[in-house]
């Protein structure tokens, strides 16, 4: 397949939904915020993965925009929460000032909180979809979104500031931070989709094993990136005292295990044949990535 091609078209799908949908304003200079972040542009791995999860089963990803741009929000709300001065304190995302930066704190809390809650609205807001399925979808969303998943690792993630950690403890807490998000995209592509429970065991388990690829390249390229390509400061683990995969194993074995992690993830995908290869594809792309 020609994925260049498929992944830009898919990214236009997305970048086109999002920028009708948040175009219907609210009442007041809150939507100006939520707007800068939401389209400040980036790889939208999360709506694709929903999508092609759902090419994976067999249906066409686009029939299920609302759900996989509901998502996207909501990733957009945490990195605007991140950024913030009492999280990880950072001045850039995406090569721009961060939403605190630009229209101050509180001003950011809000863009945030506007977009986690719009973020539901728009999920349901999707058509053609059993009822059943799009409930499921959406309470899955919720737990990974909340104490369950990224908010929870988010909450291990300062708990844990400044103490060395055990390789147990930093893959629970990336679980939540980073994996869970990846979990509720593919499972909620397949859910839509109508997957086996077969299938859907399998992706769960795909999905799982590339939120840990992709967190161990982000811990790498903190170290070997540059400014320049990840649009954001380099170092910022070591600065906050964070442990990481690559303070924990060595920059070598992270690598190494970066590796087998994308082959153990890869292999979960063989019962899908040729209709899984966009998430083959995804893959590759996100774990050798610069940025």
């Amino acid at each position: 397949m020609d994925f260049a091609a498929y992944y830009e078209n898919q990214r236009k799908l997305v970048e086109n939904f999002l920028k009708n949908r948040i175009a219907k304003k609210g009442i007041s200079k809150v939507d100006e915020a939520m707007e800068y972040s939401l389209m400040a542009g980036g790889k939208r791995i999360r709506p694709i993965l929903l999508m092609a999860a759902a090419e994976a089963v067999g249906k066409k990803g686009y029939n299920y925009l609302p759900v996989a741009c509901g998502l996207e929000m909501i990733h957009t709300y945490s990195l605007i929460h991140d950024d913030l001065p009492c999280m990880d304190d950072d001045d850039y995302r995406r090569g721009r000032l961060t939403n605190h930066k630009v229209f101050g704190e509180a001003m950011a809390v809000l863009a945030g909180d506007g977009l986690l809650t719009l973020a539901f609205e728009v999920m349901l807001e999707q058509k053609n979809v059993e009822s059943d399925a799009l409930i499921e979808t959406v309470r899955e969303m919720a737990m990974c979104a909340g104490n369950y998943g990224m908010v929870g690792g988010q909450g291990l993630d300062l708990e844990f500031e400044g103490k060395q950690i055990t390789p147990e403890q930093l893959r629970k807490l990336h679980a939540g931070k980073t994996g869970a998000l990846f979990i509720a995209a593919i499972r909620g592509g397949a859910h839509l989709a109508g997957a086996t429970s077969e299938q859907l065991l399998a992706l769960t388990k795909f999905a799982d094993l590339l939120g840990l690829a992709f967190q161990i390249t982000d811990d790498i390229l903190d170290v070997e990136g540059t400014a320049e390509d990840l649009g954001k400061p380099i170092g910022s683990d070591e600065k906050n005292h964070k442990s990481t995969y690559v303070s924990l194993y060595g920059l070598q074995a992270a690598h190494e295990l970066a590796e087998k992690t994308v082959n153990e993830a890869l292999e979960c995908l063989n019962i899908f044949g040729d209709n899984a290869e966009p998430l083959r594809q995804i893959t590759k792309m996100m774990t050798k990535r610069k940025n």
